[in-house]
């Protein structure tokens, strides 16, 4: 694959009769059989008119090869979907903004990307053609970072590392399937999930925003979901109690990143919906697909991908910890300031996350640097702490922070979101600490909440969790 060229060769999706020629570039030769919305069912080849339609307002409006264009949430998905890909007809940026950032995240984010144009809404009637313009080379997005432990950063890809990203996606979706997507487009993990099945020529459902009841209604047409391990345990609940939604269910393949899954979610899905298969995967809005788990239980390198483990400037040997590096052309151009790329040196970057190094090349990810707290003498990485309490039954879900002390600098906290029908006991949790963690990394606080903040992608937000327990915002009771 060259980046310098327009679009990257691919089997045309069958039965769309859309010219290749007018094809948004960064679907590279694909189309989906349909799109889904609510009531509404879109053809490869109306999606199509509805991206030239999208390129068509923007032209109107400024936009060029190379422009920046900020794409807002007023509108539906499919709308942003268009807009999205009417800039790339284009061959300029475009960022979708997130409704539900802070007034503070939207403004530094629009201070990094500066956009030239600005659009959203509802699209207009199809207009004239446009032949895609740019090339592998061009600027095709401007993600964004989580939020989940800091303001959100501007990021900038290119299309050809998006092309990277579909081969090495290798998570068993062809083009055969219904895919869901129930999460915003905003979000990189789900955007990503929404390109690659279209690519693929999948049917694809997109939901407005995520609610476990209409995606548990939406599981009667998918054959595959995208999620975090946040919504999947939250979905499992609904199919647990409601024996009618989970016979419908014709789910055989749950698609999972932004945390590794427990060993008890996992137990929670092959006993709720026996033989339906759970693929985790491992990447970043920077390096987009970094790792697959593999059926040993290890992460090991997508397609494209090297990665090392380093302490320091050396490369750890297998059974050492260190953190994570790696160098893929899937990865990101660099980050945006004011308006100009900054753009990364070539070769190996940070991905920020502690992990163990194995013998043949796989790796356990531990968590990141920034979700380390300091207690006494110890680092304890809360990431770790939270997967064991999320095995609890009963645990819907968990943030792990650290709350100021005079003597140790901050005390493990452990803040859970609890099913209210079958909470655990506070001697159950310690139990479970006790068995699974070292003295160290074992919660000195217990509170509840009623619900845990969330970032747009469905992570549960540590830095809005600490933010909000220091100024008295966030409910909390302390268990006992």
């Amino acid at each position: 694959m060259s980046p310098t060229t327009n679009r990257r060769p691919a089997p045309e999706a069958p039965g769309t009769n859309v010219p290749p020629e007018v094809l948004p570039p960064i679907l590279a030769g694909g189309l989906p059989r349909a799109l889904r919305h609510g009531s509404r069912r879109f053809t490869a080849a109306e999606l199509v008119d509805s991206a030239h339609a999208a390129a068509a307002e923007l032209h109107s409006s400024g936009a060029i090869e190379g422009s920046r264009i900020a794409v807002e949430g007023d509108g539906t998905a499919p709308d942003r979907l268009a807009q999205l890909l009417g800039s790339d007809l284009l061959g300029a940026g475009a960022l979708l903004l997130e409704p539900g950032w802070s007034a503070a995240e939207r403004a530094a984010v629009l201070e990094d990307v500066a956009p030239d144009v600005w659009t959203g809404g509802q699209l207009g009637p199809p207009g004239c053609r446009f032949a895609a313009r740019g090339s592998g080379r061009s600027l095709f997005h401007f993600p964004t970072t989580s939020g989940s432990t800091s303001r959100p950063k501007a990021l900038a890809r290119t299309r050809s590392s998006w092309w990277y990203s579909f081969e090495a996606f290798e998570v068993g979706i062809t083009g055969a399937d219904t895919v869901l997507v129930p999460g915003p487009l905003s979000s990189s993990l789900f955007l990503f999930g929404t390109l690659h099945a279209m690519h693929l020529g999948a049917e694809v459902e997109l939901l407005e925003r995520w609610s476990a009841e209409e995606v548990a209604e939406a599981c009667s047409r998918a054959s595959a979901v995208h999620l975090v391990p946040s919504m999947l345990a939250a979905l499992l609940a609904v199919l647990e109690r409601d024996p009618r939604a989970r016979a419908r269910c014709r789910v055989r393949r749950f698609v999972c990143g932004g945390a590794e899954p427990d060993a008890r979610l996992r137990e929670r899905l092959a006993e709720t919906l026996p033989g339906c298969e759970l693929v985790e995967y491992y990447g970043s809005a920077e390096h987009s697909v970094v790792a697959l788990r593999r059926s040993d239980g290890l992460l090991r390198p997508a397609r494209h991908v090297e990665t090392e483990i380093r302490d320091g400037p050396h490369v750890v040997r297998p059974g050492g910890t260190g953190t994570l590096w790696v160098r893929s052309p899937l990865g990101f151009s660099g980050r945006m300031e004011s308006g100009r790329l900054n753009p990364v040196e070539p070769g190996f970057h940070s991905a920020e996350d502690f992990a163990s190094a194995h013998a043949d090349g796989g790796f356990t990810v531990l968590g990141r640097d920034s979700a380390t707290i300091g207690s006494g003498a110890e680092l304890v990485p809360a990431e770790r702490v939270e997967t064991v309490l999320r095995s609890v039954p009963g645990v819907t879900d968990a943030v792990v922070v650290g709350t100021p002390h005079p003597r140790f600098g901050s005390l493990v906290t452990a803040v859970l979101e609890l099913d209210p029908s079958t909470p655990p006991s506070v001697a159950e949790l310690r139990r479970v600490a006790r068995e699974s963690l070292s003295s160290a990394q074992r919660p000195r606080r217990w509170l509840s909440a009623r619900a845990l903040p969330h970032t747009p992608a469905g992570k549960p937000a540590r830095r809005r969790v600490e933010d909000q327990l220091g100024s008295g915002e966030l409910p909390t009771w302390t268990l006992r």
